[in-house]
């Protein structure tokens, strides 16, 4: 009788035991609830994404025929107007074409012009003056044509922002390699075909005052862009600074990095802070929706089923659930357009969560070892 009593109290000390375990684990991920009120203020809902900052318009310059180099005018950093002369190669051969070619024609033109007036002459003979005419003309032509390509004119005006060559260095004469509209690398990018590490002419022309950025948005943000929405850029190197935008162009066809459909977003500056320089890495932030001076809660608090909205409204100690009308939803709340007045008390009902595993059990899984029983699990 006696061990059966002790039997008894033993285990009802390990209900207990456990019982109030199972409180302490059922206290995670368990909804509480809070209070806050409606205010009045200004909304904005932004999408954000990472790229880097670029030159709008920028060209890789080179001479459109080989040669060896003579001048080199401009120096890299240097801004160059239109039509400004930046480097010219050596003129020896081309200048002795041209020397060459004039004489042809002189002499092709003072043919076929006696040829009309001759004694004796015949429309064979003229056709053929004419014939040598024309020819001597037309290699006149491109020996000026070849002399003009010793010369490198700047297309556009703009900054050098790289100097590949130097005097006395040979070229092939690829010709101009212009982008004007170049494409910034996004945080999915490693490269920028506006960084002057990938020039590849003897300059490199960039447009520093018309700079944009452009970056990948997901699939589900793009949604909400449309060109002409403003943006601010901020900038990882440059603590504090920040740069006005708004959308230029949204890519059509859609890119998968990680698994994540993202799309091309270019967004021009629209004002550069000096410190700003082509290349560094930019967060931007385009602004979707906004309402001015306008009610909002925090974004918590609004419960939608079935297309109709509510907030719960603490009245008289009482929990009201009101139908509202709501607008922006911002990054700092969501506006409600009808439904509530500016002070009202507002019901917030948030999940907590735990990082404890404990499921109200002890250690080591169940009570284990049957009532009474010891360690070996026996009576």
């Amino acid at each position: 009788m006696v061990n059966s009593g002790l039997a008894a109290v033993l285990a009802g000390g390990v209900v207990i035991a456990y019982v109030s375990l199972s409180d302490d684990g059922a206290g995670a991920g368990t909804s509480r609830t809070s209070t806050s009120t409606v205010q009045r203020g200004d909304l904005a809902a932004t999408v954000s994404a990472s790229g880097s900052i670029a030159s709008a318009k920028s060209s890789d310059l080179d001479f459109s025929t080989s040669g060896t180099i003579q001048k080199i005018y401009v120096r890299a950093g240097e801004k160059v107007g239109k039509g400004q002369k930046l480097a010219k190669l050596d003129q020896t051969d081309a200048d002795a074409t041209l020397a060459s070619a004039t004489a042809s024609l002189t002499a092709a033109k003072y043919s076929y012009t006696a040829s009309k007036t001759a004694t004796g002459h015949t429309t064979a003979s003229i056709q053929s003056a004419y014939a040598q005419y024309l020819q001597a003309k037309s290699t006149y032509a491109s020996a000026v044509t070849a002399l003009d390509n010793t010369i490198l004119y700047a297309p556009f005006a703009g900054t050098i922002t790289a100097v590949n060559d130097s005097a006395g260095d040979s070229v092939s004469g690829s010709g101009n390699s212009p982008s004007s509209s170049s494409t910034a690398s996004s945080s999915s990018s490693s490269s920028s075909s506006s960084s002057s590490s990938s020039s590849t002419g003897v300059f490199e022309l960039q447009t520093l005052n018309s700079l944009q950025v452009a970056a990948a948005f997901t699939e589900a943000d793009t949604t909400k862009l449309k060109v002409g929405q403003s943006a601010t850029i901020s900038f990882d190197a440059l603590t504090g600074v920040t740069a006005k935008g708004a959308v230029t162009s949204i890519a059509t066809t859609s890119t998968t990095s990680s698994n994540v459909v993202e799309y091309e977003v270019v967004i021009s500056l629209t004002t550069r802070p000096s410190a700003v320089r082509v290349g560094q890495t930019a967060t931007v932030a385009v602004t979707t929706g906004s309402a001015a001076n306008a009610l909002y809660v925090p974004s918590a608090a609004v419960t939608t089923a079935g297309g109709q909205s509510t907030v719960t409204v603490v009245k008289n100690g009482k929990n009201v659930v009101t139908p509202v009308t709501t607008g922006v939803k911002g990054d700092s709340g969501t506006e409600i357009k009808s439904g509530l007045t500016e002070g009202e008390t507002i019901l917030l009902t948030t999940t907590s969560t735990s990082s404890s595993s404990n499921t109200g059990g002890f250690p080591g899984g169940g009570i284990g070892g049957g009532v009474g029983g010891g360690p070996g699990g026996g009576r």
